[in-house]
């Protein structure tokens, strides 16, 4: 912000020692020329890296700066006896067009693409001292250029890039305008930005510097004529002349290259700047380009300023010099702009400048006596700065030139330009206490609380100044921005800071309501629309605040200062965005609001919370809990159902309507619950409903064996049922716990014989118990029935009770006419029981006898054994010794069979087939006795085949080839 400098400000005192220890800004490096010269340079020109040298023999030299090693060599077409030496050389910023004049006023042009300069014809004789390149720089051609001559005279001409020998190379030239004080020793042209058809043209000579602004003319086609008479003619120029003019002190226009994309930021991005060289100085400003009129020019002057020649420090290198200096100061041969600086060649010194408070920052002799300097050139693209002299080039190397641009906008008090280009913090730091005391000096605390936030100015000092001016708004302020500067690993001050914001947003908010009460209390008219607005801003900017640090805020500290104020909306507010509903639900459940507990309920996902304020939101909005609670899939039914229990203990309306039994079905039904306690509470509640209605209970009871599950505990629900008389009930539970009897028992207790013969035709598989169910039925319905023939219809419904069975269950004098043709039916039913026994007794002796016959047919039963046959098991000729032959025409030697059986036989018998092997082979016993020892081992070895009976199924995990086999027979 630029600010007034008339009051009574000044920069702190300790900003000098703020700047950067670096390298100089300026330093001067020679150049290591990698080519022979032949003679001394007369003139250079550099320009988007290229650098373009001119030596007295007429030779020119064109070398690629990003490839020094390619040098172009060219020569005039004629001999300089003839057109004269090289004097000067203009060279377009995109280095496509270079114009060269001689001594002898012979001008040439040479395109970048050519190897052979191309005489100028028509300006032959013009002795060209300046040239203005057209803006566009155009590369084909250089289109319309402003050329400034020795005699005063400005040229328009068009140059066109010709291969062709005998074509000219000027499309066309006009004069355009004629200073009569001599020499244009500078020229140039821009455009006005928003303007196209409008053009700035500066014009130096000795004496004067003469600023156009104006519509240039158009033309149908490129080339087709000048368009810069129009200007010229119809726009008069605002003029600065020297106050000392002196035709022998050197003149010049110079212009500050482009600025390099970091040079400035983006919101400071400056104007182009000027200087013109004259006898009393150097005048530099900035090419303003608005207002976009012919009165541009005026304000480009006005707003300029001259550094006087006398302001050049003297030189002390002699003491002849300095006598010399005291009596006449030192002309300026040469100057060029940098971003920040001009650059002065004094004598062999180079000086330079700060343009922004004439300041000398850098002055070093850099020619040796009897070195003649060409003068400064600069590459206006690339921010290359080159001092030239007739036998070696310097390059001015420019280091972080705008290090010092922060102070001098700090001491012009333009705080916001001296912000944006301090670069360390200490820097940045003098800046903003700079401007933050300066604004309290002017009254603006609101401003300085923003400025100083960001400053390191002792915290207590600044806080004071704004208690002490009761300045409360700002105060604020600076501790936001205070805050939002901390950095996070500061826990403590961030906490005190944001704490003591909270206090004093709440004052401020209590401070509103007061006077906005206090005006409605002076008169009901009373216009209190802006403290209502300013109390809105405010309460928003504390939502805002504790959005943005709830982090930093101490939940209970924060809780006793709002309270403290009694500020019901911003307690709730802070309590909701750090996501403790837990006290915003306390809040409105104390209040008993309880549409407002359940606008906090429904965006809750915490279980926690539900399980606390469950019971006392089922006492008084149960309905609108139970649709929250169905909502929510992360809850444990078992921890509410305390909750349910005391609303049903407290509510006395129709199950449909009970809220309980609503979500506990909910639960049951939609989320598949199988928690005991959950379906335990369902059942206690329909069992202890005074309705005598058993549907629900009974419908839940049904649900569950249709299922396939039983999640309720029996005992339980047996118990609670008998206890309450759900008699149906109590009678499905006895059957799913499989105790029939004492389903039918407690159903004819309660004279339930429908039910009773219901459950008595459950046990299917049972038939015992099935008739015993019946018997207990038939002697409830025979004593309870009037007439024998409705007892006996009733019990034609169980297929097992006989008649025999009813009787005893008859009273004595029953007359036995009355079940007559049941007896009959009975002894019916009985003969044929006894023919269908007598028949399977006869097939039983028929079967018995077959057998008798198949055993006597087994003595006679006999096997073919052929000469070659083998043991199956060691391979040899079974006649070598005793053997078995089984019917399956498998044959093995009785030992072979022997070891096989005794190898996979349990202990015990394979123990027994030894001890008779041992005793049989001894002979020591008696005939007889031997003989019953061999059918014995005959029995246990020969029971079955080895190969074909169980006995092999039993083998079937041993290997087929053993580790003792020759594995290579197995081999295909």
């Amino acid at each position: 912000m630029a600010l007034d400098v008339g009051s009574g400000y000044s920069a702190a005192s300790h900003v000098q020692d703020l700047s950067r220890t670096s390298l100089p800004i300026f330093s001067v490096e020679g150049v290591q020329l990698q080519f022979s010269m032949s003679a001394d340079f007369v003139a250079a020109q550099v320009a988007n890296n290229v650098l373009i040298l001119a030596l007295a023999s007429g030779r020119i030299l064109r070398i690629d700066l990003d490839n020094p090693a390619d040098i172009d060599d060219i020569d005039l077409p004629k001999k300089t006896s003839e057109v004269g030496v090289i004097r000067r050389m203009f060279l377009d910023p995109s280095s496509s067009h270079l114009i060269i004049t001689t001594t002898l006023d012979e001008n040439y042009y040479l395109h970048t693409q050519a190897r052979q300069p191309r005489p100028l014809s028509r300006l032959k004789g013009v002795a060209i001292e300046s040239v203005a390149w057209n803006p566009s720089l155009p590369t084909a051609s250089t289109r319309e250029i402003l050329v400034g001559a020795r005699d005063g005279n400005i040229y328009e001409v068009f140059i066109n890039s010709s291969t062709e020998f005998y074509r000219r190379e000027e499309k066309y030239l006009k004069a355009v305008y004629k200073v009569p004080d001599g020499s244009i020793t500078g020229i140039w042209v821009d455009l006005i930005s928003g303007k196209p058809d409008m053009r700035r043209v500066l014009v130096g000579t000795h004496k004067k510097l003469l600023h156009f602004a104006g519509r240039i003319g158009r033309h149908g086609q490129e080339g087709g004529g000048s368009i810069f008479t129009k200007l010229f003619e119809t726009e008069a120029p605002h003029v600065h002349e020297s106050s000392q003019p002196s035709p022998n002190a050197p003149s010049m226009l110079v212009v500050s290259p482009d600025a390099p994309d970091s040079a400035a930021p983006e919101n400071l991005v400056s104007d182009r700047t000027y200087a013109w060289l004259s006898s009393s100085g150097v005048l530099h400003g900035k090419l303003l380009t608005s207002p976009a009129t012919p009165e541009l020019g005026r304000k480009v002057l006005t707003e300029s300023k001259v550094f006087p020649r006398t302001s050049i420090p003297q030189s002390d290198s002699s003491s002849s010099r300095r006598r010399s200096a005291q009596k006449t100061p030192e002309y300026i041969s040469s100057i060029i702009l940098t971003q920040w600086h001009i650059l002065h060649l004094v004598q062999g010194r180079l000086i330079a400048v700060n343009r922004l408070d004439d300041k000398v920052v850098f002055d070093q002799l850099v020619l040796e006596p009897g070195q003649t300097a060409l003068g400064f050139v600069v590459d206006q693209k690339k921010n290359t700065f080159w001092l030239i002299t007739t036998a070696e080039i310097f390059e001015i190397v420019v280091n972080d030139e705008d290090r010092d641009v922060w102070k001098i906008m700090l001491e012009r008090r333009n705080f916001d330009a001296a912000l944006q280009y301090a670069k360390l913090p200490a820097q940045k730091n003098a800046v903003a206490t700079a401007s933050g005391n300066y604004l309290v000096s002017k009254g603006r605390y609101l401003d300085a609380a923003g400025v100083y936030g960001k400053s390191n100015k002792p915290f207590e000092q600044v806080a004071l100044t704004f208690i002490d001016h009761d300045e409360q708004s700002a105060l604020r302020k600076y501790l936001s921005v205070k805050l939002s500067t901390l950095k996070r690993s500061s826990t403590m001050q961030r906490v005190m800071i944001a704490s003591w914001l909270v206090e004093i947003f709440m004052s401020k908010l209590n401070s509103l309501d007061d006077t906005i009460g206090t005006k409605a209390e002076l008169s009901a008219n009373a216009n209190s629309k802006q403290s209502e607005e300013q109390l809105s801003n405010v309460r928003s900017d504390f939502q805002d605040f504790v959005t943005k640090y709830k982090s930093d805020l101490d939940k209970k500290t924060t809780y006793d200062i709002i309270s403290s104020h009694g500020r019901e909306e911003e307690l709730l507010y802070y309590a909701t965005i750090v996501n403790d509903y837990n006290y915003v639900l306390a809040y409105w459940v104390q209040r008993e609001r309880w549409s407002e507990s359940l606008n906090v309920l429904k965006k809750q996902s915490d279980p926690e919370i539900f399980y606390k304020y469950s019971s006392v939101l089922m006492s008084h909005v149960a309905t609108e809990l139970v649709d929250i609670l169905t909502r929510q899939s992360n809850l444990e039914t078992r921890n509410l159902i305390p909750a349910l229990l005391n609303y049903n203990k407290g509510t006395h309306v129709p199950l449909s309507q009970n809220q309980a039994v609503r979500y506990l079905l909910f639960v049951i039904n939609h989320l598949r619950s199988t928690d005991a306690a959950v379906h335990n509470t369902l059942i206690s509640i329909y069992g202890s409903h005074p309705s005598r209605d058993e549907s629900a209970l009974l419908t839940y009871l049904e649900s569950q064996s249709q299922q396939h599950e039983q999640s309720y505990d029996a005992d339980f629900a047996l118990r609670l049922c008998i206890q309450h008389k759900r008699v149906q009930s109590c009678v499905h539970i006895y059957s799913s716990m499989g105790q029939y009897l004492q389903a039918v028992e407690l159903a004819l207790k309660y004279d339930e014989i429908d039910l009773a013969s219901i459950v008595a035709d459950r046990p299917e598989g049972s038939p015992g118990l099935r008739k015993k169910l019946w018997l207990a039925v038939a002697k409830k319905v025979i004593s309870q029935s009037d007439g024998i023939k409705t007892a006996i219809e009733f019990l034609k419904r169980c297929e097992l009770l006989k008649i025999e069975d009813l009787i005893p269950f008859f009273p004595d004098f029953v007359v036995i006419d009355d079940f007559k043709e049941e007896i009959c039916s009975a002894l019916e039913d009985y003969s044929r029981q006894i023919d269908g026994l007598k028949k399977e007794m006869d097939e039983s002796s028929q079967t018995a006898h077959n057998i008798k016959v198949d055993i006597a047919a087994l003595d006679h039963r006999y096997a073919i054994v052929e000469p070659g046959e083998r043991c199956y098991v060691c391979q040899y000729p079974l006649l070598s010794r005793q053997f078995f032959v089984f019917p399956c025409q498998h044959a093995f030697h009785s030992d072979c069979l022997g070891q096989r059986v005794t190898q996979q036989a349990g202990v015990g018998k394979g123990k027994r087939i030894r001890d008779l092997q041992t005793e049989v082979s001894r002979g020591v016993t008696g005939a007889a006795k031997r003989e019953k020892a061999v059918k014995e081992l005959d029995a246990l070895i020969a029971a079955s085949c080895i190969l074909c009976s169980e006995f092999a199924v039993r083998q079937i995990d041993e290997p087929f080839v053993l580790p003792t086999d020759d594995r290579d027979e197995w081999a295909l």
